[in-house]
């Protein structure tokens, strides 16, 4: 089980700055949609430039010109790429054999998906590093959790790992430990803490803990 630490509402620096309190403790660092948008994909290039040791993922959140998309950003250094699981079965073909290419791996994210068991087991068809359960800002507002998702999709993939983002904090971890992703995604549990290493530190813990359990 891998630790994700999501970067949305921050710039370069910013994102640099946090990455070195919690460096010890995490073991990919996703530069998030909104920084992507505001920075571009410098952002990447930086992070992995400042980070040669841990996995930097992009989230692009690809919906066409998929193979472009991936290829662009593993040239600005990411290890995984994301891709929206709405997308077309060709831009998702496109995308995992252009990472295959390129030595890098493609999330999936399952945002907004209705049959997300249909949809799973398709994905995994397809060739899919990562098949991620992701409730977004506006549902969580709402109260929905992930873990049934999980679940169903854990049930049906044969070949993809599971990963799981969206709210997830200290408090919550437990549940989602108890749900087994392969990854776990953790952004302003850890980033709207004072000290964010420490918390970091606590979360890394819980994981490794239920690991050697």
């Amino acid at each position: 089980m891998k630790l994700q630490l999501a970067l949305d509402l921050v710039d370069i620096p910013q994102a640099i700055e946090l990455v070195k309190e919690v460096e010890a403790f995490i073991d990919i660092v996703e530069i998030g949609t909104p920084v992507i948008n505001k920075e571009g994909l410098k952002a990447v290039t930086e992070m992995k430039a400042a980070f040669p040791n841990l996995e930097v993922l992009a989230d692009v959140k690809i919906m066409d010109a998929a193979a472009y998309e991936v290829s662009n950003a593993s040239a600005a250094g990411a290890d995984i790429v994301t891709i929206l699981a709405q997308a077309e079965d060709s831009s998702i073909k496109g995308a995992v054999e252009e990472a295959k290419k390129q030595g890098k791996k493609i999330l999936v994210d399952m945002i907004a998906v209705k049959d997300v068991k249909t949809r799973a087991a398709e994905l995994d068809l397809l060739g899919a590093d990562y098949i991620c359960v992701h409730t977004g800002y506006d549902l969580q507002a709402e109260g929905k959790d992930s873990f049934e998702d999980l679940r169903t999709i854990k049930s049906v993939v044969k070949n993809a790992r599971t990963a799981i983002a969206g709210g997830i904090k200290l408090e919550t971890l437990p549940e989602v430990i108890k749900a087994q992703p392969d990854l776990i995604i953790v952004g302003g549990g850890i980033t709207s803490k004072d000290d964010k290493g420490a918390e970091a530190e606590k979360i890394q813990n819980l994981i490794k803990e239920s690991v050697t359990v």
